[in-house]
């Protein structure tokens, strides 16, 4: 059956938001008297759930995320969110999968309101039927919660069969089991290494012209 509804993640998959996610952190972690000198503990953050994030790695109560969520986007909000770039082939990747004629829909943990303003900015809304992400209020932060609103949105009835999530992180690839949808892990984001295999990624590719060429198999 054909993949026609292709569902992507943003962070680290159609965009590198590194840097402003990266900033913002340090902004955080700093304002709550924390000195992180370790990239890869701040790479960690692309990707899931900021609160949950927050929780995980660096042991804080729920309130305590929930406060740092809130200093995290004083400086997210005004600066991080256009501190960011298109993956390299991202864009030629949907054009030609939207001439193709795929329904091509964003599903993301980032902040729905965040996800509209980056493809705004760099030109990308328009490829996209449907954009599903995280209330600004932690309602739907779980990946699996944005995959079915994306379903809900669509109104096509049950297309999980038709469907590809298509994501960098474990994340993407347990949410995607968890709706019973197939997917693809791109080693382009910040994954570390094994991540994509151990959550049981259906494909694995390294850039977009690798998965424009699966989807010709698809």
């Amino acid at each position: 059956m054909k993949k026609k509804y292709l569902l992507f993640d943003l962070d680290g998959t159609l965009f590198d938001t590194s840097e402003g996610i990266i900033k913002s952190i340090l902004y955080t972690l700093g304002k709550m008297g924390i000195e992180e000198t370790n990239r890869n503990n701040l790479l960690r953050f692309i990707g899931p759930p900021l609160v949950a994030a927050f929780e995980e790695f660096y042991g804080f109560s729920h309130e305590k995320a929930l406060a740092a969520k809130e200093v995290f986007r004083e400086r997210y909000a005004s600066l991080g969110v256009f501190e960011c770039a298109p993956v390299e082939g991202a864009r030629e990747c949907l054009q030609a999968l939207q001439k193709d004629g795929r329904t091509l829909c964003v599903a993301t943990c980032k902040p729905e309101h965040f996800a509209n303003m980056i493809l705004e900015k760099f030109g990308f809304s328009d490829f996209f039927q449907v954009v599903v992400g995280s209330e600004m209020d932690e309602r739907r932060t779980r990946k699996d919660e944005v995959i079915e609103e994306v379903f809900a949105r669509l109104d096509k009835g049950d297309v999980r069969g038709e469907s590809l999530m298509i994501g960098d992180r474990e994340h993407d690839i347990f949410g995607a089991k968890k709706c019973g949808v197939e997917s693809v892990g791109m080693r382009l984001g910040f994954a570390r290494e094994g991540e994509l295999e151990e959550a049981g990624a259906d494909h694995i590719v390294s850039d977009f012209k690798a998965l424009r060429a699966l989807l010709l198999t698809l």
